[in-house]
């Protein structure tokens, strides 16, 4: 260095550098000031003292993609089908002819009204008919004998058209009958209580002894079909307007799958996807909330009616969506979402952004970001705003 340096004359030099004056011999060799000027080079004109290099950052470069969204809802099961088993005609109950909370068929007995009354009713209704049934041929002759008469002139007019009109109310009369036997038949019939629907019967709530009648407002039982089962979930009137927004100018379009994917109450994922059935058309005052509904299956009986549960809907589809990795997006002490992107200068910016929900470990950001920015995800502890840094691929930082 210069700073150990004196000039010929002994006296040091007040800057720190070798100074050259008058008193260098001429007899020196071009070399000499050669190297008597890359000293100088050194000593003055070096890197400032303190001055760092740029920190190295880790980026990643964002690119568009279609982005499939989604939507956890709070929902409740409900049975695919429901049936209460009510008797249609009233007696004691003679025998129950199932197991409760087992599976039964459509059409199965379940109880067995004292049938002993309506099988009398029943044949008398069909003597009845027999009788009138006897009675009509009987009207039908005389009718057809006293018009053969008449055309002979042997009979009165009025003769022939009594026997007309007799024929004529025994018809009438087999008519009425025949409805006669037909309802004391469905009446027998409705003693066998049977299952209107295929599913899972409950507790019944009343046994072998007990009086039952035609239309009472207690249910003997109640049956309900929960495979497949309906899940009901609730939507904001808010969030279905935002959506179909969205749709309409294009910056959505329709999800082509309608998958429904649960996730129970206690955390597990429920292991079936269901399919999204219909919106509700209207809202619910007390909520503001609109109702979507999918059909589930449950083959295993996991699921029951009214049990809470969150499904997960696709929405639709952001066909050029922008995701950013979670660690390059930081809160400032406001709670907005920040980022650091390097601009094609290779200086550090801070941006501003608005997100939307997350997709795996990435957040969809609609503003603040756009396709081929340099998202600083690693090393941003070391990179300033205003500041240069150098950029290097996240995933080969050291």
């Amino acid at each position: 260095m210069c700073m150990g340096m004196r000039r010929l004359d002994g006296s040091r030099p007040q800057c720190g550098c070798l100074i050259l004056d008058g008193e260098v011999r001429r007899g020196r060799g071009a070399w000499a000031a050669l190297l008597t000027t890359a000293l100088l080079l050194v000593a003055c004109g070096g890197q400032r003292s303190g001055e760092r290099p740029p920190p190295t950052v880790g980026v990643v470069i964002l690119q568009p993609q279609a982005v499939t969204l989604t939507t956890e809802l709070p929902g409740r099961t409900s049975p695919y089908e429901i049936a209460d088993v009510r008797p249609q005609v009233g007696g004691i109950i003679q025998s129950r002819l199932f197991t409760e909370g087992s599976i039964v068929k459509a059409g199965q007995v379940l109880y067995q009204i004292e049938p002993a009354p309506f099988q009398a009713a029943y044949d008398q209704a069909r003597g009845q008919l027999a009788n009138a049934e006897a009675n009509l041929v009987d009207t039908k002759l005389k009718a057809d004998r006293l018009a053969g008469l008449v055309k002979l002139n042997s009979a009165a007019k009025q003769d022939a058209d009594d026997a007309e009109a007799a024929y004529k109310q025994a018809v009438a009369n087999v008519q009425q009958d025949k409805a006669a036997v037909e309802a004391a038949r469905i009446n027998l019939a409705w003693t066998k209580v049977t299952a209107p629907i295929t599913g899972k019967i409950g507790i019944s709530t009343v046994t072998k002894g007990a009086l039952v009648t035609a239309g009472q407002t207690t249910a003997l039982d109640t049956i309900q079909r929960l495979d497949p089962i309906y899940v009901d979930v609730t939507q904001s009137a808010a969030q279905v307007l935002a959506l179909r927004r969205q749709l309409a100018q294009g910056g959505l379009r329709p999800g082509a799958s309608a998958e429904v994917h649960l996730t129970l109450d206690d955390g597990s994922q429920y292991p079936l996807a269901g399919q999204l059935q219909f919106t509700d058309i209207t809202v619910d005052p007390t909520t503001d909330a609109v109702t979507l509904r999918a059909v589930v299956p449950n083959p295993s009986g996991l699921l029951l009616p009214g049990m809470f549960l969150r499904a997960t809907v696709i929405e639709g589809v952001n066909p050029s969506g922008v995701l950013a990795p979670q660690q390059g997006v930081t809160r400032d002490q406001k709670g907005d979402a920040t980022a650091l992107v390097l601009s094609p200068q290779g200086v550090v910016e801070l941006r501003r952004l608005t997100v939307g929900q997350t997709v795996g470990s990435r957040w969809l950001v609609t503003s603040g970001l756009a396709p081929g920015d340099r998202l600083i995800v690693e090393g941003a502890q070391s990179a300033q705003p205003g500041e240069k840094a150098r950029a290097m691929p996240a995933d080969n930082l050291q």
